[in-house]
């Protein structure tokens, strides 16, 4: 795995416990025997910012799970601009590709929040997922609701201003590493969450400060109003947990 970005940022969040990876305990409540026999086969592993799990046109050697790392799909362009497209937290599972049966990533998926995750080899969990409908109906649920989530995350770009999907991605991220206190974040990969210059994520978190929402200075932002910081965020971030909440409780 090669790394990404450049020193972080700081992210301040207040304290909670670490996150599990809802898509693994709804399996072990609903498909025990499927739970059990996947288990041995999980690797524990911790994430570093950057990490580059796969490259475009490269399958998937391993399925990945996170816990409390995030990762993201990005679409890069001839022209060197770039734009995350999907991201994966504690909800689901990255490698759908190779589940569908595709034979390589169509974008490059990067470890965008370091933290904790769990990973299969990818021929071990697709052949074990054809014989086992209870994995395999969850999987199909966690799928739609990822596609659900890169389309919404199309229509948000392009239709809400930038400091509503700043606001949005980090009440996301804040979800997906279970509120912990601080999470690494870089300048670099906000530009290419929102698709805008450096400048603009400049703007956006000025924004967010004059608004009481957030504090932030030169290497860190700190949250200082969850419930603004939803207000602030636009009607995405409601329609994409609710559709999570729904397919995987």
């Amino acid at each position: 795995m090669s790394n990404l970005f450049d020193p972080p940022v700081r992210v301040l969040l207040p304290d909670a416990p670490a996150a599990e990876n809802r898509l693994l305990a709804a399996l072990a409540t609903h498909a025990p025997d499927d739970a059990m026999w996947l288990a041995p086969h999980l690797e524990s592993m911790t994430l570093k910012q950057g990490d580059v799990l796969a490259e475009p046109g490269e399958p998937f050697t391993h399925v990945y799970f996170p816990e409390t790392a995030v990762l993201s799909a990005i679409c890069r362009m001839k022209d060197g601009g770039a734009v995350e497209v999907g991201t994966v937290g504690n909800e689901g599972l990255a490698g759908i590709a190779i589940f569908l049966g595709g034979e390589a990533s169509a974008n490059e998926t990067v470890a965008q929040i370091p933290g904790a995750a769990c990973r299969v080899p990818s021929s071990l969990f697709v052949n074990g997922a054809h014989g086992r409908p209870g994995l395999r109906r969850l999987v199909d649920k966690y799928v739609q609701a990822y596609l659900m989530q890169v389309a919404q995350t199309a229509a948000c770009n392009r239709l809400h201003d930038i400091e509503s999907r700043c606001a949005r991605w980090l009440l996301e991220t804040h979800d997906r590493v279970g509120g912990a206190n601080s999470f690494p974040i870089t300048q670099k990969y906000l530009a290419i969450m929102l698709g805008v210059q450096r400048t603009g994520v400049t703007v956006a978190a000025g924004a967010l400060q004059d608004a009481g929402l957030i504090r932030y200075r030169r290497g860190d932002i700190r949250v200082l109003d969850r419930e603004g910081l939803e207000a602030a965020a636009c009607e995405c971030y409601g329609i994409v947990r609710r559709y999570f909440d729904r397919l995987l409780p």
